[in-house]
């Protein structure tokens, strides 16, 4: 006779540890930035003379910051300030989100912070204190035992 798993109880993590998770997030993507954004353009400047349009400077910061948030999303659900804080991001259904939902959350936060700051603040009022890009992606943030 087989016995089913017992179903795992997942907790959902709290404000306060996912905003410290972000502003370590924010100083670990200094470095991130540094690497694929700064060396190149501080290369393309100094050696051809090149200076890229503005746009294409965003487009670039906005797809080297999605490929650094994607791959660590897909690979174990935690960026490197996740992993510190012991947070780790899945789907409703608890796995981790497909690269498409990656996207989508990833897509979304920008102007959740952009805008002041209001997608974090949805969390004030949100029945199980997700962020406004979290509920449309999805998404949650857990805590790791």
């Amino acid at each position: 006779m087989q016995t089913q798993p017992a179903p795992q109880v997942v907790e959902l993590a709290g404000l306060r540890r996912r905003l410290a998770s972000m502003l370590y997030e924010g100083l670990l993507l200094l470095g991130v930035l540094a690497l694929v954004f700064m060396v190149p353009y501080l290369l393309l400047g100094v050696f051809f003379g090149i200076t890229p349009a503005g746009w294409v400077a965003w487009l670039h910061i906005y797809l080297a910051l999605g490929a650094y948030f994607i791959w660590y999303w897909r690979r174990r659900g935690q960026t490197l300030a996740m992993q510190t804080w012991k947070l780790c991001l899945v789907t409703a259904d608890g796995h981790a989100p497909s690269v498409a939902t990656g996207w989508l959350r990833y897509t979304l936060a920008w102007p959740s912070l952009l805008c002041f700051g209001l997608g974090l603040a949805w969390a004030l009022v949100d029945r199980d204190r997700q962020f406004l890009h979290d509920r449309l992606a999805g998404t949650r943030i857990v805590l790791l035992p």
